[in-house]
C-alpha cells in the first residue's frame, strides 16, 4: 500500500501526466497526418483519432482535477525528458501515406508503452479502470494504423 495521501497524489499525478503528454503528442500527430495523408478514409480516421485523443485527455485532467489537482501544468521533468516518436513527424509529412503511417504506428508504440508503464502503479481503481479502456482503444487503433501501413507497402 502507499504510504500517504500526498504521496499517493503525487505519484498518481506524475502517472497521469505521463500518460496526458503521450495524449497531448497524438492528439497532435494525428490531427497533422490526417492533414497530409492521401486516402479519404485514412484522413477521417486520423481526424477522430486525433479528437478520441483530446477527449481521453479530458477524462485523464479531470480525474486529476477530482484528486484535488487543480493546477495542471505541463512539469518541466515530463514534457523535457520525453523525445516522443510523433516527434519527427514534420520531416516525413512529404513522404507519402507509407511513412505517415509508419509515423503513426511508432506513436501508437508510444502510447502503448506509456499507458502499459500507469497500469503498473498502485492506482485507484477508477482511474485504473478508465486507463484500461482507453488503453484498449490505443491498442486497437496501433492495430487498425499497422494493418494499413502494411498494406501501403
Amino acid at each position: 500500500m502507499m504510504a500517504n495521501g500526498s504521496e499517493a497524489n503525487k505519484e498518481m499525478e506524475d502517472v497521469l501526466m505521463d500518460v496526458i503528454k503521450s495524449l497531448q503528442d497524438g492528439q497532435k500527430g494525428f490531427a497533422d497526418i490526417g492533414e497530409h495523408i492521401k486516402d479519404d478514409t485514412l484522413k477521417r480516421y486520423f481526424l477522430a483519432e486525433s479528437l478520441k485523443r483530446a477527449s481521453f485527455r479530458a477524462d485523464l485532467e479531470n480525474e486529476l482535477h477530482r484528486a484535488g489537482i487543480a493546477d495542471i501544468k505541463e512539469s518541466g521533468s515530463i514534457a523535457g525528458a520525453l523525445h516522443r516518436s510523433w516527434g519527427d513527424l514534420k520531416a516525413k509529412l512529404g513522404g507519402g501515406d507509407h511513412s505517415l503511417l509508419e509515423t503513426a504506428e511508432q506513436g501508437e508504440d508510444s502510447a502503448k508503452k506509456a499507458y502499459k508503464d500507469a497500469l503498473e502503479k498502485d492506482l485507484p481503481l477508477p482511474i485504473r479502470q478508465l486507463l484500461t479502456e482507453q488503453q484498449a482503444h490505443v491498442m486497437t487503433s496501433h492495430d487498425y494504423v499497422k494493418r494499413h501501413r502494411d498494406e501501403t507497402k
